[in-house]
């Protein structure tokens, strides 16, 4: 590198600056901190790109509250176009919209406590957030009266499935005098959410009760069902639309975590590209991950965005300049990230995109039938 292309390493006293974002721009020159700075430095610069983001969450951020913190904020600015995460965030999501305001559910417990007499207590524990059994089985109690409604009694994505549970937890968290809760607000906001191992948590286990039940002759009908080939389809159909549609013409993705969420928030490239065969299908402009997996265990939830860049996932012309992976603990992290970037960029109107699937839908299925020719000669593979 010739002393010209040098960067020097210049920053400023942190008693000059005059916002977290200037913290973030000036007072993190070297090691971790230049890593988080380049991190927010790339969501900086995908918003102001106006790219439509997409965020994947792992872990219990419902139970900790994290989503009211910084979550809920930064859904709010109107720059997310959805969210990927677990069945259990929206279980969880539940327990303090079932409760009034003097008696909130959660509360702090020692990580390294007696987690015996816990159990005796009937209390059960996250870490170090503890709330007792009984909120577990009135969550179970409220699911599965929700679930037996007219209006889920037939199949659907599991993104109406969320959104008509999101409307439901709005009522109980008005009535409770509760803060809005994560599927309140995408409702809210027309903000899908997507589950990549819906039967994998406590929602669906109360889906398969009913079932249960109705196979028993204990009720006489249960017809909910998931339809997993829709939602699937309508994930490619939100990732087509930033592609082809959006004023940006390009896409975004913050990754917390990894797992099935972030391979959910990842696959609509290849399932765009590769297996529909669709022409001129680019992966995310802008990557960037927080993770404790280390990049050696060979994981998914390890592996860095110039990995996804050999996959499609990540586009390969620009990811070098707009990718990184972050090791440590989102939770110490994101509440700095989101203040920052809110203090530097003003909201926008929401994407609302769950409103416009059904059009967003139809777009990405006259696509499929305009690649009929491919696609009928993908379906033979010559004998041996």
């Amino acid at each position: 590198m010739s002393s010209d292309q040098r960067k020097p390493v210049r920053v400023r006293r942190i008693d000059q600056t005059n916002s977290v974002h200037e913290i973030f721009e000036h007072c993190l020159p070297a090691f971790g901190g230049a890593i988080l700075r380049r991190v927010y430095t790339i969501l900086d610069r995908a918003i102001a790109a106006g790219c439509p983001l997409t965020i994947s969450i792992a872990g219990p951020i419902t139970v900790s509250g994290q989503h009211q913190a910084w979550l809920i904020p930064l859904l709010e600015t109107g720059w997310v176009a959805y969210l990927s995460t677990t069945d259990a965030v929206c279980y969880h999501d539940g327990h303090r919209s079932l409760n009034a305001h003097t008696k909130d559910p959660i509360y702090e417990v020692p990580i390294f406590g007696d987690d015996g007499k816990l159990r005796d207590e009937g209390v059960i524990r996250v870490t170090d957030m503890g709330f007792a059994e009984e909120v577990l089985l009135d969550q179970d109690k409220f699911l599965s009266a929700v679930l037996s409604r007219p209006e889920f009694q037939k199949k659907m994505t599991g993104t109406e499935l969320r959104y008509r549970l999101g409307a439901y937890y709005a009522q109980q968290e008005v009535r409770n005098q509760v803060e809005p809760g994560l599927l309140a607000t995408c409702n809210r906001l027309g903000l899908p959410v997507f589950v990549g191992a819906p039967s994998d948590g406590s929602v669906f286990l109360n889906s398969m009760k009913l079932w249960a039940m109705k196979n028993a002759g204990l009720i006489p009908e249960y017809a909910f069902d998931l339809d997993l080939h829709a939602e699937v389809f309508e994930a490619c159909a939100y990732h087509h639309w930033g592609l082809f549609e959006s004023d940006a013409k390009s896409m975004a993705t913050l990754i917390l975590g990894g797992g099935v969420p972030k391979n959910y928030n990842l696959q609509p490239e290849p399932a765009l590209g590769q297996v529909l065969g669709l022409p001129d299908v680019r992966g995310y402009e802008f990557d960037v991950q927080i993770t404790t997996a280390p990049v050696t265990d060979g994981s998914l939830s390890s592996c860095p965005p110039s990995e996804a860049v050999t996959w499609g996932k990540v586009d390969k012309e620009t990811y070098l300049q707009s990718t990184e992976s972050m090791p440590g603990d989102y939770s110490t992290m994101m509440p700095f990230i989101v203040k920052a970037l809110m203090e530097k960029h003003g909201a926008r109107a929401p994407y609302r995109l769950y409103e416009k699937r059904d059009r967003l839908v139809e777009n990405l299925n006259e696509a499929v039938r305009k690649n009929g020719t491919w696609l009928m000669d993908s379906i033979n593979y010559p004998a041996s």
